[in-house]
């Protein structure tokens, strides 16, 4: 495990997007200082996209945007908040604006 001081608590992959609510514990990691989130998207980013550049047979297919949302949550309120717009967000991919295709 690359970061054993982070947790996936709650993730949807969506047909154009992903949701992915992330616990970065604060204990000891051993030799490794705490990864910022920064770090953590980045080796997300480049081992999906490597992974399935090897999958199609494709050399550098950009798979994800530069950027990313975050968000960090505050108290127990916010936690269920945004777990359960994860976990309800497919039932919502019918209004959203990229649904059959780019516009």
């Amino acid at each position: 495990m690359r970061f054993p001081t982070v947790r996936l608590e709650k993730y949807v992959i969506m047909p154009n997007h992903i949701h992915l609510l992330l616990m970065l514990r604060d204990e000891t990691a051993g030799a490794s200082p705490h990864p910022t989130l920064m770090q953590i998207m980045g080796v997300f980013k480049s081992l999906t996209t490597r992974k399935q550049n090897m999958k199609t047979g494709r050399q550098g297919e950009k798979l994800w945007q530069t950027s990313y949302h975050e968000h960090i949550v505050r108290d127990e309120n916010d936690f269920l908040f945004h777990w359960t717009y994860i976990d309800q967000n497919p039932a919502r991919w019918g209004g959203d604006e990229y649904f059959g295709g780019t516009p």
